[in-house]
């Protein structure tokens, strides 16, 4: 079996491993990736929030993203009834991004990739992780190329940002249970040929079709638009009586009185997609001589799209400590990593209950609208969650709970 040596394995080339190890070449430490897939490679989670954009900057990434010419997303419209509440990134509480972009991830991935790889970043896709060991000091990692081949990877450190594929917490039984209930997805994409012409067809909605069942509409700048049903696990597995997931995502848009026009008689570019219980958690977020960051960590829900901005900020400090630890610095992984991404986990994760116990939407569909608390809660969804000059976070726990009691007593 051959060996190859290396400072850092980045496990994963999807955002969250491309920015970990473009910032680690960036600072002349040699980093490879290793990628099970082959890109491009469909992949859900297809709307970004201006977040993102600041890691997307710092890892040197940004420029070559702008040349592709994804969608704009400046805000995000959610519907329910005749009932309309639309975010404007660019009039939200402090500092940061007024926009960002909603993309095919499948081509998002791929020119990010392929943007790491133009940097100099060695990165072998078709090539699986099957085996992991730690002697305190290095790690040997054991992959398997797409013909079989076996190798061994030495490296001072590891960063897994597998995804879904959840590499490390397989392997080193660090998997737990998520704190939200089950929910559960069916996705596709389609030629949007009832687009409406200027912003209205472009625009990014969630509609609202029961308290805790909505469609997301995401359309893309080739033309084509995401669609998909998010709902309790136990609401989908019914919609999927008949195991026929195209049947099932039909009759979720006709649900829909907003769309039913546009999607109505649409094809579908692919089988649509069942995510069954997708919520996940894992018992720590690092190691000796390893992090987990993106979805190989926690993922929560798709309804604020705060899946892309946890794989960016964790890949982005993963990165930045992981230098500093290869500096012989001592690092504490627990309060500069664990604590701090887990502080915004913890307020993404009121947010989503709050959505679907109700009470958020009760804030978000109020009238009249209360401009300065709407500005509050643009600036959690743009994905400013470490902002605790802002109350909506600082107070996270309680201050939506209050403000959606004190409007239920004045419909009293």
């Amino acid at each position: 079996m051959s060996n190859e040596f290396v400072d850092v394995l980045v496990i994963g080339a999807g955002p969250s491993g491309c920015v970990s190890s473009s910032y680690l070449k960036k600072n002349n430490i040699n980093v490879k990736v290793v990628e099970k897939t082959k890109f491009p490679r469909l992949v859900v989670g297809e709307s970004l929030i201006p977040r993102v954009m600041d890691h997307f900057d710092e890892a040197g990434l940004l420029p070559a993203l702008h040349t592709v010419g994804f969608e704009k997303k400046l805000g995000a419209r959610f519907l329910r009834g005749n009932e309309v509440c639309i975010f404007d990134f660019s009039d939200k509480f402090g500092e940061g991004w007024d926009w960002t972009w909603q993309v095919p991830r499948s081509d998002f991935d791929h020119a990010l990739a392929q943007e790491v790889i133009n940097k100099g970043v060695d990165l072998e896709f078709e090539t699986e992780v099957i085996d992991i060991k730690f002697d305190g000091t290095n790690s040997i990692t054991t992959v398997k190329s797409k013909d079989g081949e076996a190798k061994e990877i030495h490296a001072k450190f590891v960063i897994d940002s597998s995804g879904y594929g959840r590499v490390l917490p397989r392997l080193l039984d660090l998997e737990k249970p998520s704190k939200l209930s089950p929910h559960s997805a069916i996705f596709s994409h389609v030629k949007d040929r009832n687009r409406e012409e200027g912003t209205e067809g472009t625009l990014i909605s969630f509609d609202i079709i029961e308290t805790e069942v909505w469609l997301w509409v995401i359309p893309f700048s080739n033309g084509n638009t995401s669609l998909g049903i998010v709902g309790p696990t136990e609401y989908i597995d019914k919609l999927l009586e008949n195991k026929n997931t195209a049947h099932a995502l039909k009759k979720a848009i006709s649900l829909s009185d907003y769309y039913i026009k546009r999607f109505g008689n649409v094809e579908f570019l692919f089988e649509p997609k069942h995510l069954k219980d997708y919520s996940c958690s894992v018992k720590s977020l690092f190691g000796e001589g390893f992090a987990l960051t993106g979805n190989a960590s926690e993922f929560l829900d798709p309804v604020f799209s705060s899946g892309m901005a946890f794989a960016t900020e964790s890949g982005m400090l993963a990165a930045k400590l992981t230098l500093r630890q290869l500096n012989r610095e001592k690092i504490d992984w627990q309060k500069e990593y664990a604590d701090y991404i887990l502080y915004g986990v913890d307020v993404f994760t009121t947010y989503i209950k709050e959505w679907y116990t109700g009470n958020l939407q009760e804030l978000f569909f109020h009238q009249p609208a209360n401009e300065d608390i709407k500005r509050k809660i643009c600036a959690v969804l743009a994905g400013y969650v470490w902002n605790k000059d802002n109350p909506f976070v600082r107070k996270h726990d309680t201050v939506i709970k209050n403000l959606a009691n004190l409007i239920k007593l004045e419909k009293q």
